[in-house]
């Protein structure tokens, strides 16, 4: 009985650790959606060619996921 409660005390995560990772989610967040938003917000007000926007939209969208990964593996590591 008091083992499992030692275990459980080992592997919880710090306040810090846990709001670095909502942190970073959010963040990810943030960067896909102004992925989407650039590539599908016909009145966005950036003056950029259909091309530009696309191009700049998918590497935001391509950097959030790396972020994620990175995040993932960080995250996966601490256990």
């Amino acid at each position: 009985m008091f083992s499992h409660r030692n275990t459980r005390r080992q592997t919880q995560k710090s306040p810090v650790k846990r709001f670095l990772f909502v942190f970073g989610l959010v963040f990810f967040l943030m960067y896909l959606g102004l992925g989407l938003m650039i590539i599908f917000w016909k009145t966005l007000p950036l003056p950029l060619s259909r091309n530009q926007r696309l191009a700049l939209g998918i590497i935001l969208i391509v950097y959030s996921f790396i972020r994620f990964y990175r995040l993932w593996q960080k995250q996966n590591d601490r256990d």
